[in-house]
């Protein structure tokens, strides 16, 4: 077993202002994504610049935060936040949905394509293999916080976290399963594929079929929220029925792209 070292929330103290780990997290995952962006920019051929990749991961951020928080407030917890609104702009006390954060993707790759000519799924393509470190990067967080711990188990590395909520029993550390795979397998496996041509929209597609995959596994062994519990079936909670389109859509745009090129052929 293993004891949760209880870390503070807050990673910098600046006089009245706080710098809190999670928020750290979501620059480290910006900045990553930044510079791999530009990096694949330079490649010959690639259609971008590296002002371009500039500006896109701008939108991006901005479009990742909203979407992140309304998909969570929407998805996850409604009826909370409808009885306080002013606490969906507390973002610091957590509450961030991978889905909600697609979503706003989706529409800052809508916009950005209107900008700068591009269509959605070649800015999907480019985009997908620069996300996989965000996602560590949250998962990270997640951990340090103490937060979307995993189900009790008796394996060696099972977590004592210190949350009261927690039942002071060990846990699976599911956020550093999701991390691994969501971030770390994830991104090898797209930086790889992406580094030949592909079919328009299989890059994008791969990364939608993998998460989702993953995802849904994961949350066998992660607690569900509390407020939601087990929402179909008694098993199945509010993250595998929000992954399981994207599989589906993540096989579809794949098996277009490649038959789409065997006609071409």
């Amino acid at each position: 077993m293993i004891i949760h070292p209880d870390f503070d929330p807050v990673a910098i103290y600046l006089g009245p202002f706080q710098v809190r780990w999670y928020g750290l997290m979501y620059l480290l995952g910006f900045t990553a994504g930044w510079a791999l962006g530009r990096h694949r920019a330079a490649r010959p051929g690639s259609g971008w610049t590296p002002a371009m990749v500039d500006d896109f991961i701008t939108w991006c951020v901005l479009g990742l935060v909203l979407g992140a928080r309304l998909g969570y407030v929407l998805f996850y917890d409604l009826p909370s936040y409808l009885h306080d609104p002013i606490s969906i702009f507390q973002v610091w006390h957590g509450g961030m949905s991978f889905h909600g954060g697609l979503i706003g993707l989706c529409v800052v790759v809508w916009l950005f394509g209107r900008k700068y000519g591009k269509t959605f799924l070649e800015i999907g393509d480019f985009l997908s293999p620069l996300a996989p470190p965000g996602l560590l990067a949250g998962r990270i967080g997640n951990f340090i916080n103490g937060e979307l711990w995993g189900a009790p188990t008796s394996v060696p590395w099972g977590v004592l976290f210190p949350d009261p909520r927690a039942e002071g029993v060990p846990r699976h550390p599911s956020q550093l399963y999701e991390g691994g795979l969501e971030g770390l397998v994830l991104f090898t496996v797209l930086w790889i594929f992406s580094s030949k041509k592909r079919p328009a929209g299989s890059v994008m597609g791969l990364f939608l079929a993998l998460y989702g995959l993953f995802r849904f596994g994961l949350e066998f062994i992660r607690e569900p929220d509390p407020q939601l519990g087990y929402l179909a079936f008694g098993w199945l909670t509010m993250g595998q029925l929000l992954s399981l389109p994207m599989v589906l859509a993540g096989a579809w745009f794949i098996w277009r792209g490649y038959a789409a090129k065997a006609r071409a052929s």
